[in-house]
């Protein structure tokens, strides 16, 4: 069962995220993207990120090291689509943020770009287990504001990492053993922006429904202002 909702939010005429999944037997994989960029740039950005990374995993997985693959697949994704931003000029700069979940038998691999995450469930506790790559999350590093000073920081949305910018992205991977979390939630900035982790794991809790916990934390970004696209894209971590 996976919950999935992606909603434009209510400051925002365009929907410039994008969510893709894939369920085999032999692997899941999952991806959230939020897109950026001028006309309608970001949207073709997080498009092409979510569904050319779940593709990339669906065609490589029974041919390439299982380690490698959800960087290769990031790191092809993001030269496919700056190679397509320097065919239109409409399209110049266009990027995208990106977080991913790949489970196999052996190992769960969590990977990101930008500032889209994913959190962690377990035993009524949460836990983010990204790490942005924002200007405001460099302030925390450097000790020169706090978590706290962070969560309504004015340049919060300022990230340092993108797909599709230039044609080489670092990406990190977060290697998990299987039992680490019962469930994972992949979501935009637009939802953690707005509800905090114990807000979210509330939810997840109490729903037990992963369709229905995602459209009711949609619902409450919704209602705490809803400044941005939200996504939220919910799921066990059982093979």
């Amino acid at each position: 069962m996976v919950g999935l909702v992606s909603d434009v939010g209510l400051k925002r005429t365009l929907n410039e995220d994008f969510a893709s999944y894939l369920e085999k037997e032999e692997f899941k994989i999952y991806v959230v993207a939020d897109g950026m960029g001028g006309h309608n740039a970001g949207e073709v950005a997080s498009q092409m990120a979510a569904e050319r990374i779940v593709s990339y995993v669906n065609e490589n997985f029974s041919s390439c090291i299982l380690e490698n693959l959800i960087n290769e697949a990031i790191k092809k994704v993001n030269r496919d689509i700056f190679n397509f931003s320097n065919t239109n000029e409409i399209l110049s700069g266009m990027g995208t943020t990106v977080t991913a979940c790949l489970i196999t038998g052996n190992f769960i691999h969590v990977a990101n770009v930008g500032d889209s995450c994913c959190l962690g469930i377990k035993n009524n506790e949460i836990r983010k287990i990204t790490k942005d790559h924002s200007l405001v999350q460099e302030l925390v590093d450097s000790g020169d504001i706090s978590e706290k000073e962070a969560e309504n920081h004015p340049k919060k949305n300022i990230i340092t990492r993108a797909l599709g910018t230039s044609s080489t992205v670092n990406v990190d991977v977060f290697e998990l053993d299987n039992n680490e979390y019962d469930e994972y939630l992949l979501c935009s900035d637009g939802l953690i922006n707005e509800l905090t982790k114990e807000e979210i794991l509330q939810v997840v809790t109490e729903e037990r429904d992963y369709v229905n916990s995602a459209n009711k934390l949609v619902h409450l970004a919704k209602e705490k202002g809803g400044r941005d696209n939200i996504t939220v894209l919910l799921f066990g971590g059982e093979m």
